[in-house]
């Protein structure tokens, strides 16, 4: 099985690399440019070694019930314009996940704030004038616990939706990322959409010492599934 795992890495990073030379103008100015995912009917699931070995930010993902995905990143994009996405620092990132199908999931301090062809349903867009607080630290006391977004999803025309969120500890919890067990900081955010009078809950498992998203369980909007990511080998 290890054999077969490396060899899928080495066939995708010739693809990749074949892509990428054809394509090279277009991410002029883009950081960390690489396409490789590996999307099947079962759920990945690679040996911590083929991981740390693969020279590129990469992430577990599962959107509702389907297969966990391997994928790494393909595009990190610095955000300098307040307003948008989010009023975080000029030096956030955006980070870009795809697959092989075209689908792709973009988080910014782990948060998911936008994806692309999914077959469920898309987050268009989250605005907010105010600092995620994943953005700030959860862990820091200084750290507000309430927070308000706007979102647009499809399918429908769903624009503009409010969005306010509370943020609580839990009890430490142990989870398992590259066959290894780390304690992690365990938050909870409760969703309310008041114009829709619907509540959700997210979770979110923190590094104790940076408050980095280590992993998470997060609705993309009120009436698209759940997406749950597990970090593997961090951008940096």
């Amino acid at each position: 099985m290890r054999t077969l795992h490396r060899s899928i890495l080495c066939l995708s990073l010739i693809l990749a690399s074949a892509t990428l030379t054809g394509c090279s103008q277009k991410f002029n100015d883009v950081n960390d440019t690489v396409k490789i995912a590996l999307f099947g009917e079962a759920d990945i699931k690679l040996d911590q070694d083929d991981i740390y070995n693969l020279p590129y930010a990469s992430i577990y993902a599962k959107v509702s019930n389907g297969p966990q995905a391997f994928m790494v990143l393909a595009l990190a994009e610095s955000q300098t314009s307040l307003g948008q996405h989010q009023a975080t620092s000029q030096q956030a990132k955006q980070l870009k996940w795809m697959s092989s199908d075209n689908g792709m999931l973009v988080t910014e301090s782990g948060r998911l704030v936008k994806t692309l062809n999914l077959p469920q349903g898309n987050l268009i867009e989250t605005i907010s004038s105010q600092p995620d607080p994943l953005a700030l630290g959860l862990h820091l006391p200084s750290t507000p616990t309430t927070w308000q977004r706007k979102i647009d999803w499809q399918p429908g025309y769903h624009y503009g939706y409010t969005l306010q969120s509370e943020f609580t500890r839990q009890k430490n919890t142990v989870i398992i990322v590259n066959e290894k067990p780390i304690e992690a900081l365990h938050f909870t955010e409760i969703v309310t959409v008041s114009s829709l009078s619907i509540e959700y809950q997210n979770d979110f498992w923190l590094y104790p010492q940076t408050g980095k998203v280590l992993k998470s369980k997060q609705k993309l909007a009120p009436s698209l599934p759940y997406v749950e990511i597990t970090l593997l080998k961090p951008y940096s």
